[in-house]
């Protein structure tokens, strides 16, 4: 119950922030005279969203579906990854050498290698959300207790219930703190490949109205964006606090 007030003061310093942003965005516009190919207003940029030309339902669509869907990946095989390196030490030695490697080649050569689109775009978010994920949750599962795993054994547990009792319930906070970073890494891997190869999409159509001077739907894109990228936030926010206690999380 103490920190149940605590919370909603998190939140409600959160909330009074955003809004005094808009409102200091409002008056530099307002009180500067500030043209609106340079900043437009926020009435101006939320009017941006009634220009049908534009589609945007399509086009959030596509950016959520390259957002989720890359990064949705990574945690999956990020994870098995993890817990392969866990079972087999060998096999942790050969290959994590090799996708340090890997995750040093420059992502846009996907889009070189694949043609653009939603694919081609998730899989680069996916790129850049695997590493920090597989790094995060091995070691991880490397701190559990010697003691613990030496009882499962001794126990004759099998390979996955020894898993699923004692390391990945001792791993969460660290594959919880890895899938924090990648949720956020999702967001610049989907968008930097509609800039270089796309038809559809948030990114794309950032680059379209930049042409044409139009600076409101600019900025609407760039926040439809960024609310994209809380919403995958908060969603692994609350689920790191369904699974892990509040005295075990990283951060």
């Amino acid at each position: 119950m103490a920190g149940h007030p605590q919370a909603l003061q998190r939140y409600a310093l959160a909330v009074a922030s955003h809004l005094g942003l808009i409102a200091a965005w409002y008056l530099f516009v307002k009180l500067g005279e500030v043209p609106k190919f340079v900043m437009p207003s926020p009435y101006d940029t939320v009017h941006a969203l009634l220009v049908p030309n534009y589609r945007w339902p399509e086009n959030i669509a596509v950016t959520t579906i390259e957002i989720f869907g890359g990064y949705i990946l990574a945690v999956v095989f990020g994870i098995g990854a993890a817990l392969l390196f866990s079972w087999f030490r060998w096999l942790e030695m050969a290959v994590m050498p090799l996708l340090v490697s890997l995750n040093m080649i420059p992502k846009v050569a996907l889009i070189v290698w694949f043609k653009y689109g939603i694919g081609p775009n998730a899989m680069m978010a996916f790129a850049i959300c695997f590493f920090p994920i597989v790094l995060t949750t091995a070691r991880g599962l490397r701190e559990v207790e010697p003691d613990l795993l030496d009882l499962v054994h001794t126990l004759r547990g099998s390979r996955w219930q020894l898993f699923t009792k004692i390391q990945l319930p001792g791993a969460l906070p660290y594959v919880f703190s890895g899938m924090k970073v990648a949720a956020i890494l999702a967001v610049a891997g989907a968008i930097v490949g509609e800039f270089l190869g796309s038809d559809r999409g948030l990114g794309y159509l950032m680059l379209q109205v930049q042409v044409t001077l139009d600076t409101a739907a600019m900025f609407m894109a760039v926040i439809l964006i960024t609310l994209i990228g809380v919403v995958l936030y908060g969603m692994v926010l609350a689920l790191e606090r369904m699974l892990v206690v509040r005295d075990a999380r990283l951060a």
